[in-house]
């Protein structure tokens, strides 16, 4: 039988319309094999002999029913060839052929009866195995069930994203439907900068075949737009078995509730965090302003993008918190922004006083001693928390969003308040934020109250200790004077340090320093006690050594306080000195045109302890020499040694050509602590001629 072979024009056509062919049925393995009418194998696939085990050679041309079947099952076999060419109706299904190795399969038939132009029929079987097809029916059941029921996005796309098949699952995230995702592109279902991040890896996994798994997106569908949302996707590239890339498979798991669970559970560690940081940065020192500016700086930029710290201008200035009848008068303390804003303009300066009007958060929360917080601000809501119309303004341009205020309030009572506002940070406050607020505020506050009490003890104390020196010192014959008191700074108090000048009889001077171990207007008290006693013991013109004893026991009944102190007497006619020690810092004698040096006493114990005798010693000093008393707080420090700070206060006195004056000037500028720990007495006496006092 001849056939004819298509012209070549025909082939060109068709190689030129002809797409690519699909995988699947070299998967399946389809075998094909043609019989004639008689049942002779006419034709014999390579699939053919695969499936069966036979060779071209060994089927074409033998009896099918004889190669493939078993005797018993040849007759059903023969039936439905005959009822196949008979009708030309096709048959389906499967039936058991034996292999050549011997087995017998079972393998899945399509047979029909085709015709030539001649009007000869043949017979056509298609044939797989039946287990390679049940197992592809098997995957793709499933396949079909998890695309269709499963709560998991899936989609395919293309090489150029588009989309080519999205089940219901995912077409619900994106809030679009199925049919309208087909043909368009990602970037035209999802919009954003988190999809365009999106879209890029999907590019990468087409590039390179490395797939990535449960990468976190972030973003907003048309299915929630105003909510975001957290999406877990894993991208893989697409390929049939013969790797020819087909486009991507995504697959998208909604992770929403495990993302704002995390969120949230961040959130809660940033504000114990915020609170651990409060609790160790906040109250370092008894200084108001310092504590206010440190609750700022906590704040900024971990809460609020800008702070400010106002305080009732009474408590500053007399220690009670008594806003009156009439609006509050506030002192700004302290501000913060985390960047340059138009906003600084808007905030009252720290040092200002002002008064908010009725409606302004703050007034509302010294007359309600409650926090306000506004989630958004309109344009209404930035006038009442702007101080005026042209700062309300300023805020706007700022952004300025969102807002709280909250009352610092401590020992039941209200010291002022604290406002917080975010611009550049988009998200508003919420009630945690509130919280996490109101609790660094009531820390705070309690620290700017103990620095208020402390502040004003301390001026009480730092007067009445001023009150009980001598002020200025007596001018006195043969000597030239100069004595300083500087208190303690930073977190001591006041203390108990001392100095005297007190006139004696025949032209004699009692000079005399002292301190009284402790601080706070219990040790200013002591140190009174202690300078009047002096002053009455010195009338009864005493050895030092003598008044000291004297001292020791009077001190002694003022248990727990003890004190050091020296005792000089200097006599410009007999140009003598007497000196006495009670455990104080020795004394330097700066001879004219000599070095300084430090006067050799018995040191003696400090007064209060009592039992042990006191020496006093006597040294010429002539017209020119200096005498130096000090308290320790000008030479010691917490990390120098002693002996190094006394050298450096010798080579300060070596220059002896400035005045007793200027000389206290220099020991202080460059002895004592910037930070002034403790406080400092000093006393310096110039001797000169007689007969020029």
């Amino acid at each position: 039988m001849r056939r004819e072979r298509q012209r070549p024009d025909q082939t060109d056509h068709l190689a030129g319309a002809a797409v690519d062919p699909s995988g699947l049925m070299d998967l399946l393995g389809v075998a094909a094999v043609l019989l004639e009418a008689d049942g002779r194998i006419d034709m014999w696939s390579p699939q053919a002999e695969e499936l069966f085990g036979y060779t071209h050679g060994e089927a074409v041309g033998r009896f099918a029913a004889s190669l493939l079947l078993h005797p018993e099952h040849r007759d059903a076999a023969v039936t439905l060839f005959a009822e196949v060419m008979e009708t030309g109706r096709g048959w389906a299904g499967a039936f058991p052929v034996r292999h050549k190795d011997g087995t017998t399969r079972m393998i899945e038939f399509r047979n029909m009866r085709l015709t030539d132009h001649l009007g000869d029929h043949y017979a056509l079987g298609l044939a797989t195995d039946r287990i390679a097809l049940s197992q592809m029916e098997r995957k793709l059941a499933l396949s079909n069930r998890l695309v269709t029921q499963a709560p998991i996005g899936l989609a395919v796309l293309d090489t150029d994203l588009r989309y080519l098949a999205v089940n219901p699952a995912l077409a619900g995230m994106h809030g679009r439907a199925e049919a309208d995702h087909i043909g368009r592109p990602f970037r035209e279902i999802l919009a954003g900068a988190a999809f365009r991040d999106a879209e890029a890896v999907m590019r990468r996994v087409l590039d390179t075949g490395v797939p990535v798994v449960e990468q976190q997106v972030v973003g907003r569908t048309e299915a929630d737009p105003e909510n975001e949302h957290a999406w877990a996707v894993s991208i893989y590239r697409l390929e049939d078995h013969q790797g020819r890339v087909l486009g991507i498979v995504t697959v998208v798991v909604d992770v929403t509730d495990r993302y704002r669970a995390a969120e949230r559970a961040d959130r809660a560690q940033r504000r114990l965090r915020l609170i651990a940081d409060g609790s160790a940065r906040i109250g370092t020192t008894l200084e108001v302003e310092r504590t206010a500016r440190e609750l700022a700086d906590v704040l900024v930029p971990d809460l609020a993008d800008m702070v400010a710290v106002d305080l009732l201008d009474s408590l500053l200035r007399t220690g009670r918190a008594d806003p009156g009848d009439g609006p509050a008068l506030l002192r700004a303390v302290a501000t913060k922004t985390a960047y340059a804003t138009d906003a600084d303009r808007a905030i009252v300066p720290p040092g200002s006083l002002t008064t908010y009007h009725a409606d302004h958060p703050a007034s509302y929360c010294l007359r309600t001693r409650r926090p306000l917080l506004i989630t958004h601000l309109d344009g209404g809501d930035l006038t009442r928390v702007a101080t005026d119309p042209e700062a309300a303004r300023q805020l706007a341009r700022a952004g300025v969003h969102t807002d709280m205020a909250v009352p610092l309030i401590a020992r039941d009572k209200v010291l002022g308040v604290m406002g917080l506002a975010r611009a550049r940070n988009p998200v508003p406050f919420d009630e945690d934020d509130l919280t996490l607020a109101c609790e660094l505020a009531s820390s705070a506050a309690l620290s700017i109250d103990n620095a208020v009490l402390h502040q004003h003890i301390r001026s009480a104390a730092e007067t009445l200790q001023r009150s009980l020196l001598p002020q200025p010192p007596p001018r006195r014959p043969g000597l030239e004077v100069a004595v300083r008191y500087r208190p303690a700074q930073a977190r001591s108090q006041v203390g108990g340090d001392w100095y005297d000048v007190i006139p004696l009889d025949d032209d004699r001077t009692a000079l005399t320093v002292g301190d009284v171990m402790g601080s706070g207007i219990p040790a200013a008290a002591t140190m009174g006690r202690l300078r009047t006693a002096t002053s009455t013991l010195a009338d009864l013109d005493l050895d030092p050594a003598r008044i000291l004893t004297h001292l020791d026991r009077i001190t002694h009944t003022l248990d727990p306080y003890i004190a050091t102190c020296v005792y000089a007497v200097y006599d410009p006619r007999r140009a003598l000195l007497h000196v006495a020690s009670a455990g104080h810092l020795p004394p330097v004698l700066v001879r004219a045109g000599g070095p300084p040096e430090l006067l050799h006493l018995p040191t003696g114990t400090p007064l209060g302890v009592g039992g042990v005798p006191f020496e006093t010693s006597a040294f010429a000093v002539e017209p020119g020499d200096r005498l130096v008393l000090y308290t320790d707080g000008l030479v010691e420090t917490r990390n120098d040694p002693i002996d190094e700070r006394l050298e450096a206060l010798l080579r300060l006195l070596s220059p002896a050509d400035r005045s007793t004056e200027e000389t206290c000037d220099r020991l202080l500028e460059h002895l004592r602590h910037p930070a002034g720990h403790d406080d400092v007495a000093l006393l310096i006496a110039r001797a000169r001629p007689l007969d020029t006092g």
